[in-house]
């Protein structure tokens, strides 16, 4: 998954390595077991309802544009979000032009060590295409921040993706990967700031969006501890195929005081 920083306003955050994992579509596995708490929990019902939701949405693939418009909007479309750090808005990629710094940073080995992705342009590109031809349940965006490329993040439906065997998913539950592109950037509260704004994007964008979700791997301190500080709730251990990570929620209903 993509990579998040500790936060620079507390002395206990360690240090930003500059990734969080990034959830893949091989995942595949047992639920957690069930330590997440009671409010997360997930009713019958839902799982019929998600169920249906998928079902209807993978009849619908003819129509890949408007699917994608309606499963997370157009974050390109999305205002920018003033931060400590500067102004910051998602673009969507366009591979033509955004490949080569994609890449260039999925081999930097802070980022490599968690997305997996190091090696020739190919290998990147193959990890793009799957999502920006798609059915929209996963937007790759680069985050500018000042007018300046500096971090890569994937907006996806978390209740749609492998991840949702795993945890108590809500319909709409919406997840981030991130990593930060350039030394200078992490280590400093960048990282938390971004991730917040990030997930307070999603919020305000998307009205049917109860959850921001993130499950960085539970031996990255920096990534959970960036999370935590950016206003997420540890939530529970998930074991994932390749990882056990920490599940990460930020809630609409308690975003004002966190």
């Amino acid at each position: 998954m993509p990579p998040a920083e500790p936060s620079a306003e507390s002395a206990a955050a360690p240090a930003d390595h500059g990734s969080v994992e990034r959830s893949g579509t091989k995942r595949s596995g047992s639920r957690a077991d069930g330590s997440a708490g009671v409010e997360d929990t997930l009713d019958l019902e839902l799982t019929e309802e998600l169920l249906a939701l998928i079902a209807e949405e993978r009849s619908a693939g003819a129509a890949g544009a408007r699917v994608a418009h309606e499963l997370l909007g157009d974050p390109g479309a999305w205002q920018p979000a003033t931060t400590a750090a500067g102004e910051f808005a998602l673009v969507p990629v366009r591979p033509e032009r955004d490949l080569a710094v994609v890449s260039r940073w999925m081999n930097d080995p802070a980022v490599a060590a968690f997305w997996e992705l190091a090696g020739p342009e190919s290998i990147t590109a193959d990890h793009l295409r799957t999502q920006l031809e798609g059915d929209g349940r996963s937007i790759p965006c680069l985050g500018v921040l000042d007018s300046t490329p500096m971090s890569y993040w994937e907006i996806y439906r978390a209740d749609l993706d492998p991840l949702a065997r795993h945890y108590p998913a809500r319909p709409h539950d919406t997840g981030v990967h991130l990593l930060i592109g350039g030394v200078n950037n992490r280590g400093r509260g960048v990282g938390t700031a971004l991730i917040r704004a990030v997930a307070d994007l999603v919020l305000d964008n998307l009205p049917r969006c109860g959850r921001v979700v993130a499950e960085p791997d539970l031996r990255n301190t920096p990534s959970v501890s960036a999370f935590l500080s950016a206003g997420f709730r540890f939530s529970a251990e998930v074991d994932l195929p390749d990882k056990r990570a920490a599940l990460m929620i930020r809630d609409r209903t308690h975003r004002a005081q966190l």
